[in-house]
């Protein structure tokens, strides 16, 4: 495992509830209400939440891509990430697909940014090996 030499930010938060509950940053700029996946209670849940996260984190991988080629992401570059939570044999797990749109990029140099942002993402990083993930192009 490797170590972090230089901390450049941490999230805080405080969740009180679990899936029925409510989470809370130690600044405020995130307040929200939790609910369970399908339950039609108001809220979010933590699969929405990582998904929009780690889509966010890979937009920004996608531009250090783009910046070492000395190229701008297009302005209306999207991922659409999608969370599963399931169960195999008793055992709950994630599984994930990002949809990633780059808008007029050659489709060979968009799956070489999709592919090394893959390498660079944090939460990339974090799941590899740990859950299955789809990476495709749209």
């Amino acid at each position: 495992m490797t170590t972090i030499e230089k901390v450049l930010y941490s999230g805080k938060t405080h969740t009180t509830g679990g899936r029925d509950g409510a989470a809370r940053s130690d600044d405020a700029q995130l307040d929200i209400k939790l609910s369970p996946p399908g339950s039609g209670k108001p809220g979010t849940n933590p699969e929405q939440l990582f998904a929009a996260g780690w889509s966010a984190c890979f937009i920004g991988a996608l531009g250090i891509a783009a910046g070492k080629r000395k190229l701008s992401l297009p302005a209306d570059t999207a991922v659409d990430a999608e969370v599963d939570l399931g169960v195999t044999d008793g055992a709950y797990l994630l599984q994930a697909r990002l949809n990633v749109s780059l808008p007029g990029l050659d489709p060979a140099l968009a799956s070489a940014l999709i592919d090394e942002a893959h390498q660079t993402c944090p939460y990339s990083k974090a799941t590899r090996g740990n859950i299955a993930v789809e990476l495709k192009l749209g």
